[in-house]
């Protein structure tokens, strides 16, 4: 009992920490040794047998696994968006956007940027820093609150792109291992749910943004936003160029090297964008230096989230939380949706609310004779929902590392469109599922 309060109050607490702007670096492990304090479990490996279960290794664990597999590709992100900006290649391309969908459609021009890209194999992490340099641009030419950029970042590369049939994201790629089914499994609901999450999500969004600016809320310079001085400018499809090497690279190499592809890719991206812009540089040692420091942040606050994430599994609560959402009875699909929503919740990850469930539901729910297809589709959508909790690596990452933001002042908007919406979504495939389409 004890350690079931812990794991809540203090799931709780680093939520509430978060919103609250503290520290990640001390707020995550603060509230990690709560969990385990409240669980009883030994804090630290000289007071276990060898390999045994404690609180130092399992947070430590989380946190430098993370850095392990993802610090090259956060390093490559973070610098591609630097000389991207430096360059002056991201005011191209945004001028270019704004000269062919006009400021009203500046918003979604960013959400169509990042959904190309996420559908085209780029990771979550890589888009949001990809895209930021040209959104920054697109956001201060329009005159909107800058607050939004996150949500538009985050929609475009969350909701109906990562977990549709057919996406690249290891989202959608996960459920084939336990249910024999293939990345376009239940794509004609997954079309649906789509479109459906695309058009009410940017609804929605426009209308908040819209809102703000009716209440005064404008663009609002920093020190360290890049110069707004006249320059001469890259070509638009100078610009444009590194941004799709980036795409066809992860594209081609995607399936054979997963996530490692990406390494290449933004590799490509750098070197192009220094071969082909060199001369409208203004320090690329400084973009260098920028977007290494900006990694280092980037990665250190989500690795924080994930050590708190590799305590709260290996306290005993956590394994009794799995098996009551494994036992959820009526319909595998809602059971699963619940099951899958609920641990991604509480990792902070959608990856991790699928692997710790599937393994669990799927050979019970195969032999009780349930879709594959749409139980994967259901599962792949629901892991995108309550993922995005304030405490998510991506909308850590993404709000303060990237777009230097507060939870306080951005969350929001990013709760509407990445969480509620996916939601909606959920729903509506559950309802398309049950009345027999895409079966």
């Amino acid at each position: 009992m004890l350690s079931m309060i812990g794991l809540i109050v203090g799931l709780g607490l680093l939520i509430y920490f978060t919103m609250k702007g503290m520290n990640l670096l001390v707020a995550a492990p603060l509230c990690a040794l709560f969990v385990a304090l409240m669980s009883g479990l030994p804090l630290f490996p000289q007071l276990v047998e060898e390999g045994g279960v404690n609180f130092l290794t399992s947070y430590m664990g989380g946190f430098t696994s993370f850095i392990m597999s993802w610090f090259p590709m956060f390093l490559l992100g973070a610098i591609f968006g630097k000389v991207m900006e430096d360059s002056g290649a991201a005011d191209s391309v945004s001028k270019a956007l704004v000269n062919a969908f006009g400021l009203k459609y500046a918003v979604l021009a960013i959400v169509i940027a990042c959904a190309v890209l996420t559908y085209g194999g780029v990771s979550l992490f890589v888009v949001a820093f990809s895209v930021y340099p040209m959104a920054l641009s697109l956001f201060k030419q329009a005159d909107l609150p800058r607050r939004f950029i996150p949500a538009a970042l985050a929609f475009g590369s969350v909701t109906f792109t990562m977990t549709s049939a057919g996406s690249p994201e290891i989202q959608n790629w996960i459920p084939m291992d336990y249910l024999d089914t293939t990345p376009y499994a239940g794509w004609e609901v997954s079309i649906l749910v789509a479109v459906l999450m695309m058009i009410l999500g940017y609804w929605w969004l426009k209308r908040m943004i819209n809102k703000a600016v009716g209440k005064g809320e404008r663009f609002e310079a920093r020190e360290n936003d890049p110069t707004s001085l006249e320059r001469d400018l890259p070509n638009p499809w100078m610009g444009q160029i590194p941004l799709f090497v980036v795409l066809v690279i992860s594209f081609i190499f995607h399936h054979d090297l997963g996530t490692s592809a990406l390494i290449i890719a933004l590799l490509g991206g750098v070197i192009t964008t220094y071969v082909l812009n060199r001369r409208y540089f203004t320090d690329f040692s400084k973009a260098l230096s920028d977007g290494t420091i900006g990694a280092l942040i980037a990665i250190g606050n989500t690795a924080a989230v994930v050590g708190f994430g590799g305590v709260a599994k290996a306290v005993p609560a956590f394994n009794v939380a799995v098996d009551a959402m494994a036992s959820i009875p009526g319909s595998p699909l809602i059971g699963g949706a619940i099951a899958v929503s609920v641990i991604a919740g509480m990792t902070g990850s959608a990856s991790g609310g699928q692997t710790i469930a599937l393994p669990l539901l799927a050979p019970g729910y195969i032999d009780a004779g349930v879709n594959q297809e749409a139980l994967h589709r259901t599962v792949a959508i629901s892991s995108g929902a309550l993922d995005s909790l304030p405490h998510n690596g991506y909308v850590v990452t993404t709000i303060r590392g990237i777009c230097g933001e507060t939870h306080k002042d951005a969350y929001g908007p990013v709760a509407a469109v990445t969480v509620i919406v996916p939601l909606i979504g959920l729903a509506v495939a559950i309802a398309l599922f049950s009345l027999g389409l895409g079966i």
